[in-house]
C-alpha cells in the first residue's frame, strides 16, 4: 500500500512607584520614589504561566514539548500488548490512558516518518530510549541522558520511535523536544544531525553555603568553565554571540543557586517542571510553571524540595516566522514551496522498510550518520 496517504494525514494533523513613595512619610518624596522605582525595576520576573503539554517559548525557540509516559512491558515487537490499544485514537493518540500515549504510532509508540524544513529539533531524553531513522539513511538509538540535535535545513524526513525494549519491567519515558528556529540565511542548508552522548555533556556542580548541591547539565552554552558540546555548524547556537543556552538544572531540597546574568536583550525562560515550590528572586512559584526572566541580572533560585528546571535562553533572531505544521519559514510563499518540494521529492524518500522503523531489541546506543560514520556505545 502506498505511504503517500499516511504522509498526507500526518501533514494535515500537524496543522501563544508612585503609591509606595506617597506611603513613606519618613523619607523625602524623591528618595521614596527612587527606592520604589529601583525595587520595581530590579524584579527579574517578567511573567509566569502554567505549563501544558506544549510549552510556550520565546524567539529564537519555537516551542518545547515535555513527554512523560509510563509505558508497560514490551512484547516481542517492542510494542504494548494489544489490550492497551483498545479505546485509543490510533495514529493520533495524545491523551494519557493507562499512563501513556501512543502519539502517531500504531504499534510501537512514537512518531513515524514525517518531514521538517527550516528549523532544528533538540531532543533531550532524560529516561527511556528513542530510535531514529531518516531520509538521508542515517539512524540511531539514544536515551537515558543523551541529546540529539538535528538541523532540518532544506528538508528531511525522520522517525522518532519509543521502542519498549524491556520485556521484564515497565518502560519509563521522559524527554523534551525543543524546536529552535533557523535564520533565513540558513533555512535551506543541508540537513544534519549530531549526537550529544550523555558522557560528553558537562555537569556543572554548585554547592551552596549550607552544603546543598545544584547540578546543571549544560546542553548548549557555557556556565563558568562548563562548555557544552559544539552545536551543528548552521545552528543559531553555533555563534557564541547569540548566547543560546539549554540547561537542565537539578536542585537538592533546600538548595540555593544563583542563575548568572546574560546580556541585555537576550530572551530567557525557566520551566519549573519537577518539585513543589520554587522561590525565584523572593517570589514563590508553584510546580509546572514557566517563568520569563530579565536576562541581564543575576537571579536567586531556592528549592523547597528536590527540584528540576529547564532553561531556554537566546538572542532573538528577529525575523518573521511563518509556520505550518512541520515547516517553519519566513513567508507564506516559502511554506507553499516547502509543501510542493515535499510532494515532489519526499525530501529524499524513505530508505527504510517501515515508517515506524525500530532497531533490534539488544542493540546498544549508536549513531550511524549519512556519510557512513558509525558511533557505538557499550550500553
Amino acid at each position: 500500500m502506498s505511504n503517500e496517504i499516511p504522509r498526507r494525514n500526518f501533514l494535515s494533523r500537524s496543522l501563544f512607584a508612585f503609591a509606595t513613595a506617597m506611603a513613606a512619610p519618613s523619607l523625602t518624596f524623591s528618595e521614596s520614589f527612587k527606592k520604589a522605582f529601583n525595587t520595581t525595576s530590579m524584579n527579574p520576573i517578567l511573567s509566569t504561566k502554567p505549563l501544558g503539554f506544549q510549552w510556550e517559548t520565546a524567539d529564537p525557540f519555537l516551542f518545547c514539548v515535555h513527554h512523560e509516559d509510563n509505558f508497560p512491558i514490551g512484547n516481542e515487537q517492542m510494542a504494548p500488548d494489544a489490550k492497551y490499544l483498545n479505546g485509543r485514537h490510533m495514529g493520533d493518540d495524545f491523551i494519557i490512558k493507562d499512563g501513556f500515549r501512543m502519539y502517531h504510532g500504531k504499534s510501537v509508540p512514537g512518531f513515524p516518518g514525517h518531514p521538517h524544513r527550516g528549523f532544528e529539533t533538540i531532543t533531550v531524553v532524560r529516561k527511556g530510549i528513542v530510535d531514529h531513522a531518516d531520509s538521508m539513511g542515517a539512524a540511531g538509538r539514544y536515551g537515558n541522558g543523551d541529546v540529539q540535535w538535528m538541523t532540518a535545513g532544506k528538508g528531511v524526513q525522520h522517525s522518532e520511535m519509543f521502542p519498549l525494549v524491556h520485556a521484564d519491567k515497565e518502560n519509563t519515558m521522559e524527554l523534551f523536544q525543543i524546536w529552535l528556529n533557523l535564520p533565513k540565511k540558513n533555512k535551506m542548508v543541508e540537513p544534519h544531525f549530531k549526537m550529544f552522548w550523555k558522557e560528553s555533556i558537562p555537569n556543572h556542580v554548585h554547592t551552596d553555603a549550607a552544603g546543598k548541591k545544584t547540578v546543571v547539565e549544560v546542553i548548549a552554552g557555557q556556565l563558568e568553565k562548563s562548555q557544552a558540546p559544539t552545536p551543528p555548524p548552521d545552528s543559531w547556537a553555533a555563534d557564541a554571540a547569540h548566547e543560546v543556552a539549554v540547561w537542565n538544572i537539578k536542585m537538592e531540597a533546600g538548595a540555593t543557586f544563583i542563575l548568572p546574568k546574560a546580556s541585555t536583550g537576550v530572551n530567557r525562560t525557566i520551566y519549573f517542571y519537577e518539585g513543589k515550590d520554587l522561590t525565584v528572586a523572593g517570589t514563590t512559584i508553584t510546580n509546572y510553571h514557566a517563568i520569563e526572566l530579565k536576562s541581564d541580572v543575576d537571579v536567586e533560585l531556592k528549592a523547597s524540595e528536590e527540584t528540576s528546571i529547564l532553561m531556554l535562553q537566546g538572542k532573538p533572531i528577529g525575523e518573521p516566522v511563518m509556520q505550518y505544521g512541520p515547516f517553519v519559514m519566513n513567508t507564506k510563499q516559502e511554506i507553499n514551496e516547502a509543501f510542493e518540494d515535499y510532494h515532489k521529492t519526499q525530501f529524499g524518500g524513505w530508505p527504510w522498510p517501515r515508517y515506524d522503523q525500530v532497531h533490534a531489541r539488544n542493540k546498544n546506543r549508536f549513531a550511524k550518520y549519512a556519510d557512513g560514520k558509525l558511533e557505538e556505545k557499550n550500553s
